[in-house]
């Protein structure tokens, strides 16, 4: 992992694309503020990590249907 200091207002440039500037600090919270190109995706890691459970849960459910069924096109 990475560890930068950064002061308020000072910035930091990721892969020539995305920017992300320190705004605020306020005890134990700071404010961090993004410049990205359109059609990237940002999300909280608690956020991004529920996404990738559920899906895996659905990959995993959908394999658990198909050996239920007995021959091909027949349902359960």
């Amino acid at each position: 992992m990475l560890y930068l200091n950064r002061k308020v207002g000072q910035s930091i440039i990721i892969n020539n694309t995305i920017e992300l500037t320190l705004v605020e600090v306020k005890g134990k919270t700071a404010k961090i503020g993004f410049v990205f190109p359109p059609g990237s995706s940002v999300l909280r890691k608690e956020i991004h990590d529920k996404i990738l459970q559920e899906n895996l849960a659905a990959a995993t459910g959908g394999a658990d249907m198909l050996e239920d069924w007995d021959e091909p096109g027949e349902k359960p």
